[in-house]
């Protein structure tokens, strides 16, 4: 399996880390994205919720993990077949959370191409935004240069 590791500067992502710590605190009581199953029995729904709850968590905190002393001491994070697709999907997760607490100021269009004035948004919307992208990218590291076949299985 392939395996990737990214030097970051810890003056730059420290201070984003404690936005996405904070979108991944308020994800533990909720769904990135909730949904409703129609016509379907409250009992099956609940355990469904439960279950997608869990695994949302148990995803999110993959992508906290990188983040460990280590990281903090040589400012590396490894990405490999193992955590590649739970760290995709818990970067979606913040990254919907991320829209909702704090980006919702700032269009679609915006956000996906990365094209907002920093200097005229509020830092806690600068710092949100600027989460946001860093997700974006750790996406999309890990598509580029992990084997696809690690995603597909």
């Amino acid at each position: 399996m392939k395996r990737i590791e990214v030097k970051l500067s810890l003056p730059v992502v420290a201070p984003l880390l404690d936005v996405i710590k904070r979108a991944a605190d308020q994800l533990r009581g909720g769904l990135a994205s909730p949904g409703a199953l129609a016509d379907v029995d409250q009992e099956l729904e609940a355990s469904w919720l439960d279950e997608l709850q869990a695994t949302q968590n148990d995803e999110v905190g993959a992508l906290l993990a990188l983040f460990d002393d280590e990281f903090f001491r040589d400012g590396v994070i490894a990405l490999d077949g193992e955590n590649a697709e739970p760290i995709l999907r818990a970067s979606s997760a913040v990254r919907l959370r991320l829209r909702t607490m704090n980006l919702e100021v700032l269009p679609d269009e915006t956000l996906e191409d990365g094209s907002a004035d920093l200097s005229a948004l509020e830092e806690p919307v600068q710092k949100a935004f600027m989460a946001y992208l860093f997700l974006a990218t750790l996406q999309e590291l890990i598509i580029q240069h992990l084997d696809s076949s690690i995603l597909d299985s």
